[in-house]
C-alpha cells in the first residue's frame, strides 16, 4: 500500500545521498500513482452520476410524448384546429410526436379551399404541419392518403402511386421530421410492392429507442387493408402484410437484445379485437381472430403474430391506431383460451368529429417512464382554443 509519508522520507534520504537518478525515478511513481488515483475517483462519480441518472425516482429518465391523427377532416380544422394543437403540442415539453395517419376526410369536399381530394397539394399541407413542431414529428400513412385515393371523389389517384408520392415527401431520409429530427431505423428491404408492380422499400416503416423503450410504426390501414373498397389490390397486400409482420417481429426482438422494458406501435387500422367494438372495427373471435362478417380479413394473420410476440414478451405493449375516431384506451386483446392480455394496451387518438368544427381536434400526451411499472401513463390534452361545446374558462389572472 502506498504511504506518502514513508515515500517522502525516503526520497529526501536519497536527495540527500546525491542519488538524483533513484529521486527522478521515484517522483515519477508518484506522478503515476496520483494520476491513477485521480481516474480512479473520476471513474467512481461518473458511476455514481449514471446511478443518479438512473435512480432517485427516476426523474431524469422520464419524458412526454405527443400522440394525435385522423386530422384534420375540414377546412375549418385545417385552417385553425390543427394550427391551435400544434401550438398546445409547442407550448408543452415533448420528446417526439406521432401522427397516426389520415390527414384528410375519406373523400374529397367540393367547395373547399383547402386539400380535401389526394393532390400533391395535400401532403405539402401536411410537411407543413409536421415541420411546424417542435420536437421530432413522425408519421405512419393513412387509408385516406393512399387506398382511398382511387375513389372518385377524392380524384381518381392510383392508390399505389399516392402512397410512393408519401414516401418521397416524407420517408426520404433515415431522420423524422419536425424541428429536431432523429435518426431511425427504416425497413428498406425491397418487401412492398410500387406503382409500377416493382418492388420497393417499405421505408414509411420506421422505428426508434429512447430511454429504454422500443418504437415502432407499421403501415397498417382501413378499407380492409387495401382489400376491400373502390379497387381492392390483393398482391399490394399480401406484400406490405408481410413486411409489416416482419417488421413487427424484429422489434420484439430489438425490444429483447436491448432489454427494452416496453414497446409502442403506431399505425391507422383499427383492426378488430373482438365482438365488442361495431363501430367501424370489423367484428372478430377474439380466441381465433377470424373475422366474423362478409368482408375481405386484412388483419387475422399479422393480429395472430402480434399476440405470439405479446404473450412471448411479457412486457408492456401499446398498440396506438386512429381509423374509428373514438377516443379510447382499453385492453381488448385476449388469448386464444379467451383471457384478457393484461400487458397489452390499445391507445385510439382523437379525430374527426368535422360536423361539430373543432369539437375533436385534441392530442393526447403520454408520460413515458421505463422504471414504472406500466411504463406508459396517458393524459388527453384538450386544446382549449378547439374548445366547441364548453369553452375553455379564462387563465388564472386573466378574469
Amino acid at each position: 500500500m502506498f504511504c506518502p509519508k514513508l515515500f517522502w522520507g525516503a526520497t529526501m534520504t536519497r536527495l540527500r545521498e546525491g542519488k538524483l537518478e533513484d529521486v527522478y525515478g521515484r517522483l515519477r511513481k508518484m506522478s503515476f500513482l496520483v494520476l491513477a488515483a485521480c481516474f480512479a475517483i473520476c471513474s467512481i462519480v461518473s458511476a455514481h452520476a449514471d446511478d443518479d441518472d438512473r435512480g432517485r425516482g427516476g426523474e431524469s429518465r422520464a419524458y412526454a410524448i405527443g400522440l394525435w391523427g385522423d386530422l384534420p377532416y375540414s377546412d375549418l380544422q385545417a385552417q385553425v384546429g390543427v394550427p391551435n394543437l400544434i401550438a398546445d403540442m409547442n407550448d408543452q415539453k415533448l420528446a417526439f410526436t406521432v401522427h397516426d395517419g389520415d390527414l384528410k376526410a375519406g373523400s374529397g369536399t367540393p367547395g373547399s379551399v383547402t386539400p380535401t381530394t389526394c393532390s400533391d397539394a395535400l401532403y405539402q399541407q401536411g410537411l407543413g404541419y409536421f415541420n411546424a413542431l417542435k420536437s421530432a414529428a413522425m408519421v405512419t400513412p393513412g387509408d385516406n392518403d393512399w387506398t382511398d385515393c382511387d375513389r372518385p371523389a377524392n380524384g381518381s389517384f392510383n392508390s399505389r402511386d399516392r402512397l410512393d408520392h408519401e414516401r418521397k415527401v416524407f420517408f426520404s431520409t433515415d431522420y423524422s421530421l419536425g424541428q429536431r429530427p432523429i435518426k431511425q431505423q427504416v425497413q428498406h428491404d425491397k418487401l412492398c410492392l410500387d406503382h409500377n408492380n416493382q418492388l420497393t422499400g417499405c421505408v414509411e416503416n420506421r422505428r426508434w429507442i429512447m430511454k429504454g423503450v422500443v418504437y415502432a410504426t407499421l403501415n397498417i390501414q382501413g378499407s380492409c387493408n387495401n382489400r376491400c373498397d373502390t379497387l381492392p389490390d390483393d398482391a399490394e397486400w399480401a406484400a406490405r402484410n408481410n413486411a409489416n409482420i416482419l417488421w413487427m417481429q424484429q422489434t420484439f426482438e430489438m425490444a429483447r437484445t436491448y432489454r427494452a422494458a416496453a414497446i409502442m406501435f403506431i399505425s391507422q387500422a383499427d383492426p378488430g379485437w373482438d365482438q365488442s367494438d361495431g363501430t367501424r372495427a370489423p367484428l372478430r373471435d377474439p380466441k381465433t381472430l377470424a373475422q366474423t362478417d362478409a368482408n375481405p380479413d386484412g388483419f387475422q394473420a399479422f393480429l395472430v403474430a402480434l399476440r405470439d410476440e405479446v404473450v412471448a414478451f411479457g412486457k408492456p405493449v401499446a398498440y396506438v391506431h386512429g381509423d374509428s375516431h373514438y377516443f379510447r384506451i382499453d385492453r381488448p386483446f385476449l388469448d386464444a383460451k379467451g383471457r384478457r392480455l393484461e400487458n397489452f394496451v390499445r391507445v385510439e387518438t382523437f379525430g374527426d368529429n368535422q360536423a361539430n368544427g373543432n369539437n375533436d381536434v385534441h392530442w393526447l400526451k403520454v408520460f413515458v417512464d421505463d422504471r414504472s411499472r406500466e411504463v406508459f401513463a396517458f393524459q388527453p390534452q384538450i386544446v382549449p382554443a378547439n374548445r366547441t361545446a364548453v369553452p375553455a374558462p379564462p387563465k388564472r389572472g386573466d378574469d
